[in-house]
């Protein structure tokens, strides 16, 4: 009885945390993130005059007559209630085991904050310690993402986020849980392991930079009109800047089944890792910009299918491989 009492207190507790993601700093629904999104949208509606109110701009009806732009909605509650929950501390774990690996599971409770270095070398210390962190972290979230396209089998998890034919907001929480487990577990414990080195190589703590709970890159990221990702509303930015920090119509070519958008634009923050693996395509426009998957997604229409689906599909496509390789097998003998 005790552990039910503990867990439906786990619960509560987290429960009353999703709930509050408009005040959480640390969530991208955090409302300073949505209202510069919405300031954005708004000198956009203004330049563009393409729709007769600003809100008709913001709500259009070829997403909101969409059942998958609803099913989202659903989603978003049905899937942070359930499937977050039982990863709730997973990354936070594997970002500790990382930290004691990287400093050789030394006390690093124990490094202090005192530098013995001058205010400004101990705060441009703190500055190539965020960028190396930050670089590091989102290079994985690269690569964990450019995997989740080029393997079958994690393909058939990742495809729920990509399966939706119009986009908002909320449809960034279109993930499976298994997508979800991959990129706590991989970028935190890879995340910890290179602050441990850090703190090792440094031997003290240095500043995080941080502003209301976040990095001065993680705070940018999301300032930056971020919740027009994932959206009808197309805007890249000017020239070389493109390349270099993600902007939204970066993130739409991604999601479009256009022949020449399939596979490019994995990055989440820094484009250049695009680039640098030749997976990197800007349009002029987003007139070719067609969101969903080529494959057949039909069954993919409801909170629980999200969940089932990607699992049935998964064994199929093991046990084909399997025959496969057997007849192959039985064919050289």
């Amino acid at each position: 009885m005790d552990s039910v009492d503990t867990f439906l207190e786990s619960y509560g507790r987290y429960a009353i945390e999703f709930v509050s993601f408009l005040g959480t700093s640390t969530h991208r629904l955090f409302f300073l993130f949505i209202l510069t999104s919405l300031g954005t949208a708004y000198v956009l509606y203004r330049r563009r005059k393409s729709a007769d109110s600003f809100i008709d701009f913001l709500f259009p009806k070829s997403v909101w007559s969409n059942p998958a732009a609803w099913l989202d909605v659903r989603y978003f509650f049905f899937h942070g209630l359930i499937g977050h929950f039982f990863l709730f501390g997973v990354g936070t774990a594997a970002y500790v085991i990382g930290i004691l690996i990287g400093t050789g599971f030394a006390d690093y409770a124990g490094i202090g904050n005192v530098s013995p270095y001058s205010p400004i070398v101990t705060y441009l210390l703190a500055g190539i310690a965020l960028l190396l962190v930050t670089l590091v972290n989102d290079f994985m979230a690269f690569y964990i993402h450019y995997l989740q396209h080029k393997i079958p089998l994690l393909w058939q998890f990742h495809k729920v986020h990509h399966s939706g034919e119009v986009m908002h907001p909320l449809s960034n929480y279109r993930e499976h849980p298994i997508d979800n487990l991959a990129y706590k577990l991989i970028i935190s414990l890879i995340t910890g392991i290179t602050w441990g080195l850090i703190l090792l190589v440094l031997g003290f703590t240095p500043n995080s930079l941080n502003i209301i709970g976040l990095s001065v890159f993680a705070l940018s990221f999301n300032l930056a009109a971020y919740h027009l990702r994932h959206s009808h509303i197309w805007l890249k930015w000017p020239g070389i800047w493109s390349k270099i920090f993600a902007s939204p119509a970066h993130h739409h070519v991604h999601h479009s089944r256009h022949p020449d958008h399939l596979d490019k634009n994995f990055a989440f923050i820094f484009p250049f890792w695009d680039v640098l693996f030749g997976c990197y395509h800007m349009p002029e426009d987003d007139r070719d910009v067609e969101f969903g998957i080529v494959e057949d997604s039909s069954e993919l229409n409801s909170c629980v299918n999200f969940y089932v689906i990607p699992f049935r599909d998964a064994y199929r496509l093991v046990k084909k491989t399997s025959k496969t390789k057997v007849a192959a097998i039985d064919a050289e003998a």
